[in-house]
């Protein structure tokens, strides 16, 4: 009888350990409707807006949106613009300037953005807050903390995030084969202020 070298009984449990993973708890996987929650981009304090009014010169502005979410502008005053994408809070201002003007056109764009700050848990080399470009996604929330330890399971990674109106937040799971290929919803979705990105 030949006995089993003790190296290799731990890798092939190990092996065995990471093949045979089952995530535990509720959770999505990450498909079409799951990028659904990324609507686009949403305005946070410390961006800087250009907000246009047609022919208005004098209502057209360079704000950048204050701590509290609100930026000042021409004729009417504190706007709350943080939590909101640049096309509703034009159409928002629109809304408001027909108190001053006749069919006003309004547009805002992003001149300056900030980054991103989430939380990144688990069988990370340094779990902690990470600061990310906009834009960035699972893998570079990942990256940036120093990457996966030999402990984790790479089929369960998971982002948590905070949904209006649901009192838990959504669990979305990711697999590291699926992110790394760089196809599919996967590759496309993106990360918000204040996901939380769980590696078990």
């Amino acid at each position: 009888m030949t006995r089993s070298h003790p190296a290799l009984l731990c890798v092939l449990t190990l092996v065995g350990t990471t093949a045979c993973y089952t995530p535990r708890g509720a959770f999505l996987e990450v498909d079409e409707s799951a990028l659904a929650d990324d609507t686009g981009y949403v305005i946070s304090p410390g961006d800087v807006l250009l907000v246009r009014v047609f022919q208005q010169e004098a209502m057209s502005a360079r704000v950048k949106v204050r701590g509290d979410g609100k930026v000042s502008l021409p004729m009417l005053n504190d706007v709350l613009a943080a939590g909101k994408s640049p096309s509703v809070l034009a159409s928002e201002l629109q809304v408001r300037l027909k108190d001053f003007i006749n069919t006003p056109v309004v547009t805002v764009s992003l001149e300056e953005s900030r980054p991103i700050t989430v939380s990144v848990l688990g069988e990370v080399v340094r779990p902690g807050v990470v600061t990310l470009d906009p834009g960035a996604g699972v893998l570079q929330a990942l990256a940036a903390s120093g990457g996966l330890t030999d402990f984790a399971h790479r089929d369960g990674l998971f982002v948590l995030r905070k949904i209006a109106g649901q009192p838990a937040p959504r669990r979305l799971r990711f697999t590291f084969e699926v992110l790394a290929r760089g196809e599919g919803p996967a590759a496309r979705f993106t990360l918000l202020p204040g996901d939380v990105v769980v590696a078990e």
